[in-house]
Formats: structure tokens, C-alpha cells, sequence
């Protein structure tokens, strides 16, 4: 019998690669002849480094950037075969960088996140994922193109500066000093969000209160954000303003397609490519995947739903263990109520979330043993009277 754990994180709990163990645990417990082959998952967002780098043996990489108001900090990306590497966006501009009083869009800059692409390039990768979670930028990628030698001008033809504010000010851009590598290299941007760049939908009406816009604040950048996709079409003759998730990260989404050529995916996907997970799967008889909490989020591209959607072209049971269920079947879109065989939860009895979180590896192991125990002995074993 052929076993997959494709598991994403328990956020706050457990990570990805230890989720998966304690369910490889549980199994082993039951039946020691199994083939269990474990896949640890991310969806992009945070945690994504770490579970390539950990499970595929890849390295940390850690240098000096400028963080999202300029100051200087270490951030770290991985890179995993020797040529691929990953980046958080939120490792260099993450809004978890900004002191709650400091929080301004008009002030922040992704800058840092293309400081960490350009030493990626120093250090000879060619394929480079970027998860673009997380931000405390609204600068459309601006201070990401300046990193990488894009310079941005303003009416009287003088350079502008950084952050979300210098959007509405450009009015030429210039590429010529562009990093030449980015020709030779394959970007892909971990999106997890559909949003336009502009509009009531887009990255400054839906993210900017978050990261501290007030309502004319908001106003100002979506005009700024306006200005920038004319430009970009103007001068680049590229149209990024109604790509579906040009708008996430700040507009960040939109800045890489129009300066990286890069191609906008769903974060889980990327994982599976990277992971091989479609060669493992093959043959299997049961795939475990799950999440902290399983909800209606699920069904917009997090990882159970993106490994359930792949096992269901081979045709392979899936079941998931999460840390909780919050979304009933009787929900479920009817095109998606079969991709699940069960969702269980790993709680047993009423608790706290700190509980809950504290006690997260006894419970899944547990909770793992029986649902396993069933499958196991009951569904392939026959006689297991």
C-alpha cells in the first residue's frame, strides 16, 4: 500500500514538515510495511522557504536590504537545487516590519524584495519563485524595478524616489540599465488572491486600510496606481491594469509581470511542480493532505485543494486532518463535494486555541492513528477480525 502526506502548516502550531511526520508517525504505529511517502506543502505564503528548503535539502541564503522604509535589514530566501531560488516578499517589505504608528503605504517600498531577486541572480539562479504575501507595500513594484535598475521620472524629467506616494508623479520610464540576467530567467509569482490592480477590487481599496491608508490616503493611491499601468502601457506596451492578481501585494503582482515577464500562479501549484508531486502521487492508494483550519478559503487555492484537484486526475482517495473543520460538506460546491473523501478534525473535545496549539502534536498523532487504524485495517483488510 502507497500512502501520501501532502500537508500544509498548522499556522502558529506545527510546520508543514511537521505535520506530515507526525501523520508518517501514526501510519508507521499501525503498519510498518507501507509505503509512506511524505511531501511536506506551502501555498506561497508564509512558511514557504522553509518547506522547500527543508524538505528538497536546499540552503539559506541571508544578506543586508533595505526594509520597507528604507532602513537597513538582514532578510533570508532559499535556494533549492542548486539554481532555484525562493523569496518571501514579506522577508524584505512584509507589513510585520512596520511598527504599527509607521504604518503608510505612501511611504513604503518594495525595494528590498528586489534586492533579495538581485543576489539571487548573483548567486547564478535562473528560476526564481517569489510568494507575494504579506506586504506592507502599495508601490505597484516600483521600488522593486528600481532595485533592478528600472528609474522612474516625473514631468521636469528628474528621477523620482521610493514608495506608493512617487505613483501619481511618473511619467516616464526608462529600462535601459535594467538587469540584463532577468532576460535569461524564469520568474513565477506565488499568488494567492485574484484582485485586479485598480478599482473598487483592487490592491489600495481592498488591502490599504490594512496597512495603514486612511480613506483619502486609499483614494490617492488607487489614482497612483492608475497613472503607473498607463505609463507601464505607454512605455512598455504592456496592459497589467485587469490581470487577475496584478493587484496582490500592493500591485506588486502587476510590477512583476511588467518588469520579470513574470507568470502569475496559485502558490500550491508551484509547490507541486517543484515538489514532483504528481510523479509521487502516481500509484498511490490513499493522499492525506490538510491545513490548520479547513474552510471556505480552502476551495481558493490553498494547498488541499490544489493536492485534492491533482489526485482527483488519477483517480486517488483523498482525506484531510487539519486543526480544525469549519466549512460542512452540505456547503461545498457540488462540482467539489467529491474531491474529499472525509475531513477530519484533530480536536477530541471542547478547548482553547492555546490549548489546542500547545497540545497540536499528541492530538494529530492521535487523531491520525484512528482515522488511519480504519482505513487501514477495515477498507484494505477484509479479515481484520
Amino acid at each position: 500500500m502507497k500512502i501520501i502526506i501532502a500537508c500544509d502548516k498548522y499556522k502558529g502550531s506545527l510546520s508543514s514538515i511537521a505535520v506530515c511526520n507526525t501523520i508518517a508517525k501514526a501510519i508507521e504505529s499501525i503498519d510498518n510495511t507501507i509505503n509512506v511517502v511524505v511531501n511536506p506543502m506551502a501555498d506561497g505564503g508564509e512558511g514557504t522557504v522553509d518547506t522547500l528548503v527543508e524538505s528538497l535539502k536546499g540552503r539559506f541564503e541571508e544578506t543586508e536590504v533595505a526594509g520597507p522604509l528604507g532602513e537597513k535589514i538582514n532578510a533570508r530566501f532559499g535556494i533549492i537545487n542548486n539554481n532555484i531560488a525562493v523569496i518571501e516578499m514579506a522577508a524584505a517589505s512584509g507589513l510585520y516590519l512596520v511598527p504599527f504608528e509607521k504604518r503608510n503605504p505612501m511611504d513604503t517600498t518594495t525595494f528590498g524584495t528586489g534586492q533579495l531577486i538581485r543576489k539571487a541572480l548573483d548567486l547564478g539562479c535562473r528560476k526564481i519563485i517569489t510568494g507575494i504575501g504579506g506586504s506592507a507595500t502599495n508601490d505597484g513594484g516600483m521600488g522593486m524595478a528600481q532595485a533592478l535598475g528600472v528609474r522612474f521620472f516625473d514631468e521636469d524629467d528628474s528621477l523620482l524616489g521610493m514608495g506608493g506616494r512617487q505613483l501619481n508623479s511618473i511619467k516616464r520610464i526608462d529600462i535601459s540599465e535594467i538587469d540584463t540576467r532577468i532576460d535569461n530567467t524564469l520568474f513565477e509569482c506565488a499568488c494567492d488572491v485574484e484582485n485586479p490592480l485598480t478599482g473598487k477590487n483592487g490592491a489600495a481599496y481592498v488591502y490599504g486600510a490594512q496597512k495603514g491608508a486612511d480613506h483619502e490616503t486609499i483614494k490617492v493611491l488607487n489614482r497612483g496606481l492608475i497613472n503607473f499601468s498607463k505609463i507601464i502601457n505607454n512605455d512598455l506596451k504592456k496592459n497589467i491594469r485587469d490581470i487577475k492578481g496584478a493587484g496582490a501585494a500592493g500591485g506588486l503582482g502587476g510590477g512583476m509581470v511588467a518588469f520579470l515577464k513574470a507568470k502569475l500562479r496559485i502558490g500550491a501549484n508551484i509547490v507541486i511542480d517543484v515538489t514532483k508531486l504528481e510523479e509521487k502521487i502516481k500509484g498511490a492508494d490513499l493522499v492525506i493532505t490538510g491545513e490548520g483550519a479547513f474552510d471556505k478559503q480552502t476551495f481558493y487555492g490553498k494547498t488541499a485543494y490544489g493536492v485534492a484537484t491533482l489526485a482527483k486526475r488519477y483517480k486517488i482517495p483523498v482525506i484531510t486532518i487539519n486543526g480544525s473543520v469549519l466549512y460542512e460538506r452540505k456547503n461545498i460546491e457540488k462540482a467539489d463535494q467529491n474531491l474529499f473523501l472525509g475531513n477530519f478534525s484533530i480536536l477530541n473535545k471542547p478547548m482553547d486555541l492555546s490549548d489546542a496549539v500547545e497540545n497540536a502534536e499528541g492530538l494529530l498523532e492521535s487523531a491520525s492513528r484512528e482515522i488511519l487504524n480504519f482505513y487501514i485495517k477495515i477498507l484494505r483488510n477484509k479479515n481484520y477480525l
